[in-house]
C-alpha cells in the first residue's frame, strides 16, 4: 500500500486536564475524499486542530501525525501549512471588512502561492462563479452560502496539496448545501487531497472514498463511503432509519 499524505497514529489529545482525542489513528491517501464524521462534541474540531498544531498531543503518549512521510507534530503551525495544507475553519470565516478579491488574494500571500495568483484565481472563478461577479463587493454584504465559498477559494488560493473542511454545510440551505459538494467533487477533481469534517452524513459519505466514525473521542468505525451509509450503526445514530 503507498504512503498515505495525511496519517495519525494513535494520536490523544485535549485541553488542560480535558482528554478529547483517544488514540485515534486514520489515514488520507493522495487523491482522495476521506469524511470524519461523527456528533457535536465527538473532537472532529480537534482532529483538525492536532494536524495543524494547534494543540499539543498528549506529552505521554505514542501519537504522531505525518504528513508525506514525514512526522509534523512538535512543528509550530506556520510551518505545518508550508508544507501544503490549508484549512477552511467551521463558520466561512473571511475578512469582512476587506473585498472578496483582497480576501482571496490574503490566501496567496504564502511561498506556494506566490507567483501563481493569477491562474489560481482564474481557477477559483471557474469554480466559483459567484465569486468573480462579486469580486468588488465587501465579505461582509455576501451570503452565508457565498462566504462559504470564499473561504474555500482563499484556501486554495494558496496551491495546497491537502485542504482541511470543517463542517462547510453547517447552517446552509439544502440548495447551497448542493454546491458545496459540486465544489468539493471540483477540488478533488483538480488534484487536491481532501479531509472533511461533517455531521452531515447526507452530504459527506456519498462524496467519499473512505470515512471514519468519530465518537467520544475514538473512531468506532471505518470504511468505504457507501459501505458506511449501509451501515446499520450509522443508519440508525445519523440517518435515522
Amino acid at each position: 500500500m503507498a504512503e498515505p499524505m495525511l496519517a495519525l497514529d494513535d494520536v490523544e489529545a485535549g485541553y488542560g486536564p480535558l482528554q478529547v482525542l483517544r488514540r485515534v489513528t486514520l489515514r488520507v491517501a493522495a487523491g482522495e475524499i476521506v469524511s470524519l464524521i461523527g456528533p457535536n462534541g465527538a473532537g472532529k474540531t480537534t482532529v483538525i486542530r492536532a494536524i495543524l498544531g494547534l494543540i499539543r498531543l498528549r506529552p505521554r503518549g505514542h501519537g504522531a501525525v505525518y504528513f508525506k512521510g514525514t512526522r509534523i507534530d512538535g512543528l509550530e503551525t506556520e510551518a505545518i501549512v508550508r508544507r501544503g495544507i490549508a484549512v477552511v475553519p467551521e463558520g466561512a470565516r473571511v475578512f469582512p471588512e476587506m473585498s472578496v478579491l483582497d480576501n482571496l488574494r490574503m490566501g496567496a500571500l504564502g511561498e506556494r502561492g506566490r507567483g501563481r495568483e493569477a491562474e489560481t484565481l482564474r481557477e477559483v472563478y471557474e469554480m466559483f462563479p459567484r465569486l468573480r461577479e462579486r469580486h468588488r463587493q465587501m465579505a461582509r454584504t455576501l451570503s452565508g452560502g457565498e462566504r462559504q465559498m470564499l473561504a474555500m477559494g482563499r484556501a486554495l488560493m494558496s496551491c495546497p496539496d491537502l485542504l482541511l473542511l470543517d463542517e462547510p454545510s453547517l447552517g446552509l440551505q439544502p440548495s447551497l448545501v448542493r454546491a458545496i459538494i459540486d465544489a468539493i467533487r471540483g477540488i478533488n477533481e483538480r488534484g487536491i487531497t481532501v479531509l472533511l469534517i461533517e455531521q452531515n452524513v447526507h452530504m459527506a459519505l456519498p462524496i467519499s472514498h473512505r470515512g471514519y466514525v468519530l465518537e467520544q473521542g475514538r473512531v468506532t468505525l471505518e470504511d468505504a463511503g457507501a459501505a458506511l451509509l449501509d451501515n446499520p450503526h450509522v443508519r440508525v445514530s445519523y440517518l435515522g432509519a
